[in-house]
């Protein structure tokens, strides 16, 4: 297996041997349980499905719930595809943290980032706003200036810097290490920061 459904619980700082102070985030991995399993031959490739979190049967589909007793599964919330899996699995195979990662390893984590709803430029892309805001008072602080050219090209181009929604997208953050794991609490703890709010579900890839 390549990679597990989890949930962040938050953030922390463990020491290292050498004293320093590293930033990290503890995540919860699994356990997950295999719900289905393609090959070639009938689905055109070669992977592995795997599910995480109980669900109440009510918010089930009928279709869904049958994928679910096939493989000898209680209702899921999550399931994630990991493709060329090297490795036999059976359906309803629970797989932990410790099957999975090791401690030093890279790993690449993805996330939904937190939702900031409608902001201006200076919050969404950075802007600067103006500069001198002492000497004189004026309304255009946190305005974004000019857009576009003037008659020609008459229009403002695609892609322009504008105020808009902001976060609640689909996020990567590549490359953190595995500083420490926790099997028995299916807990890991990598360096540097993730993705969305507390709680919320990430998948962890080798």
């Amino acid at each position: 297996m390549t990679g597990l459904i989890g949930k962040k619980i938050g953030m922390t700082s463990i020491f290292t041997e050498q004293g320093k102070n590293v930033a990290c985030t503890v995540l919860e991995a699994g356990p997950c349980v295999v719900t289905q399993i393609k090959n070639q031959d009938s689905d055109g490739y070669n992977a592995v499905q795997i599910g995480h979190g109980p669900r109440s049967e009510k918010n089930v589909t009928s279709a869904l719930m049958g994928h679910f007793k096939k493989a000898g599964s209680e209702p899921l919330t999550d399931m994630v595809e990991f493709r060329d899996v090297e490795g036999d699995f059976q359906l309803g195979q629970e797989v932990k943290i410790g099957d999975v990662f090791e401690e030093g390893e890279f790993v690449d984590v993805v996330g939904v980032s937190k939702g900031k709803g409608f902001q201006g430029v200076v919050k969404r892309h950075g802007f600067a706003g103006v500069g001198d805001q002492t000497h004189g008072q004026h309304n255009r602080q946190r305005h974004p200036g000019s857009i576009g050219g003037a008659s020609f090209p008459a229009r403002v181009f695609k892609g322009m810097k504008m105020a808009g929604r902001t976060g609640n997208e689909r996020k990567t953050v590549l490359n953190l290490k595995v500083v420490k794991i926790i099997p028995e609490k299916n807990l890991m703890l990598v360096s540097g920061s993730v993705p969305g709010a507390r709680n919320s579900t990430v998948i962890i890839e080798k």
